[in-house]
């Protein structure tokens, strides 16, 4: 028994540090989309249009981040070829896997959901499907950038003309275009999804905080 929970431990902790930071730079974007894209009140001045503009741009440069975290699924065939036990593959590595990129993932469509809550209160409700798809053209980009180039959202300041150039001789590629064409239909779809699911779970416990409440005192948007 004592041998089994060494190797549960050992199996679970050898992971768990790099889970740790994904989901942390997953969660960054998450909590800028709130700050950007939920706040009641806002300021009209010029200083708050420039905290708000660098707000964005640091949003988009750190939203791959979240759907990176689908291309993790290689760690765990990584691990399974390790040679653990089949206990500690199916009850271990392969729920702490999937449930890191579903949390990240998970981050990723709540912050899209914060953006066209946004999008709708500006009046242009209509774009919100174009900026979607726009941003999963972007993060498609983004995660082919951090798994095959090994590159880091924060490049986009430390080192910006060789990540300008990595982007254009990949984008003149036809290998690297169809990994971006695949990896953009795969978080499309799998946005889609889960974005569904989300919203439907939003609504019931939207449903059942209003409970009690008077309609007329119940407001607001899932999105």
């Amino acid at each position: 028994m004592r041998a089994l929970l060494a190797d549960v431990l050992k199996a679970w902790n050898s992971h768990s540090g790099w889970m740790a930071w994904n989901l942390f730079l997953a969660f960054i974007p998450l909590a800028l989309s709130v700050w950007l894209f939920r706040r009641t009140s806002r300021s009209l001045s010029v200083g708050w249009s420039v905290a708000w503009w660098l707000g964005f741009l640091v949003f988009i440069a750190f939203l791959p981040n979240a759907p990176y975290l689908l291309t993790d699924i290689i760690h765990l065939i990584g691990a399974i070829r390790t040679g653990y036990s089949m206990w500690i593959v199916t009850l271990v590595l392969i729920p702490q896997h999937l449930l890191v990129i579903l949390t990240g993932f998970e981050a990723y469509v709540l912050s899209l959901i914060n953006l066209g809550y946004y999008l709708k209160q500006q009046g242009v409700g209509k774009l919100v499907l174009w900026a979607e798809l726009i941003t999963h053209a972007l993060c498609a980009i983004g995660v082919y950038l951090g798994r095959f180039k090994r590159l880091n959202s924060w490049d986009l300041v430390t080192q910006p003309d060789d990540l300008a150039r990595t982007v254009v001789n990949d984008l003149t590629d036809k290998r690297p275009v169809l990994v971006i064409a695949i990896t953009f239909v795969i978080i499309t779809v799998f946005y889609w999804l889960m974005k569904q699911v989300t919203l439907g779970l939003l609504l019931k416990m939207r449903q059942r905080s209003s409970k009690g409440t008077p309609s007329g005192d119940h407001q607001g948007s899932l999105e």
